[in-house]
């Protein structure tokens, strides 16, 4: 039997994603929580909107998929009803990402296949994974996990890999399918909202992203857990692409912002808006306007807004090209 081997999953043409903040409430305070209330509003979308909002990226002859987050979208009294709704647009897939408390007895209001709902999830035990999300976290998502595949829901795990919990990774794997968990979500954590000013440096550096997460992941693979990761790096022979050119993603906040990049949403230069249940381009200085650049450090807006992720040689070259942050890479038991 042949070691995993990831293999890098591309931007598919006429595939859209739409990444729905319900509202930007939450119940716990993370550490590397990316939310800006300033940024994106401290509203909650209303019923009606939800509806209005997920019919303007419902297209027939595209697939499109959408994800409901907050803040933590299960505080959010409709967001069963926005599931279903997704459902019934023809949404090809819907997701809930969730901090494990399942708020309003979600799992009662909902049919098992309408929904995967995955649990954030940042440590293998409470002594790792409370400190970076809060008292008795662990106990309570793990317990709300168990009950949620149970009952016949697909679920998934999302890691964030930080400074506190980056040499513990390894013991993910074996918790993931002592729960019956068969997707596994590894995510790096960027300079964006409270990380960016931690005290503490929460980021890791390039070689040590290399060195922990690629072997954590065959680990996993070799359990029969799908690990989907980013892939940050880009080999030397590798063509840059940005999403904003070559896909369709779009970050929905409850303030009306649409954003193409998830990069930029610290800053009000989201290329779209919803005003009126209406999706209308912005004008100005907006992200879009700086997809088309090409630089020697590969993505632009890693460059101008998260410069730390970059380490150069003496002769001023960039060690590793950065790929665009929603390129993904993929490792599964065959490889």
């Amino acid at each position: 039997m042949t070691s995993p081997r990831a293999k890098t999953l591309g931007f598919k043409a006429g595939e859209r994603n739409i990444f729905f903040h319900l509202l930007t409430a939450c119940n716990l305070s993370c550490v590397h929580c990316y939310i800006d209330s300033a940024q994106h509003g401290t509203n909650m979308v209303s019923r009606d909107e939800i509806a209005a909002w997920l019919r303007l990226f419902a297209e027939s002859e595209k697939k499109s998929n959408v994800i409901f987050l907050g803040g933590e979208p299960t505080m959010h009294p409709d967001l069963a009803f926005g599931i279903k709704t997704a459902r019934e647009l023809g949404y090809q897939s819907v997701t809930v990402d969730s901090n494990g408390f399942l708020f309003h007895d979600l799992l009662d209001k909902i049919a098992a296949d309408e929904v995967v709902i995955s649990f954030s999830l940042d440590g293998p035990a409470p002594e790792v994974n409370d400190p970076i999300r809060g008292h008795d976290v662990f106990r309570v998502c793990t317990e709300n996990l168990t009950k949620t595949v149970s009952r016949g829901f697909d679920v998934s795990v999302i890691f964030t890999v930080s400074r506190m919990n980056i040499n513990h990774l390894d013991r993910m794997p074996e918790l993931l399918k002592e729960l019956g968990v068969k997707r596994f979500f590894i995510q790096v954590i960027g300079f964006r909202g409270k990380s960016a000013s931690a005290r503490d440096k929460l980021q890791i550096t390039p070689d040590e992203w290399l060195a922990k997460i690629p072997p954590a992941a065959a680990q996993a693979a070799e359990m029969g857990i799908k690990v989907i990761y980013p892939k940050v790096f880009l080999d030397k022979d590798e063509i840059f692409q940005c999403a904003g050119q070559v896909a369709e993603n779009y970050f929905i906040f409850p303030n009306g912002r649409v954003y193409q990049c998830p990069l930029c949403e610290d800053f009000p230069v989201n290329s779209m808006r919803i005003q009126d249940n209406r999706l209308l381009k912005n004008e100005g200085l907006t992200e879009d306007r700086f997809f088309t650049l090409e630089i020697a450090e590969g993505c632009v807006m890693n460059k101008l807004l998260q410069p730390g992720n970059i380490v150069y040689d003496n002769k001023g070259r960039p060690r590793h090209r950065i790929s665009c942050c929603l390129l993904k890479q993929e490792m599964t038991a065959s490889g």
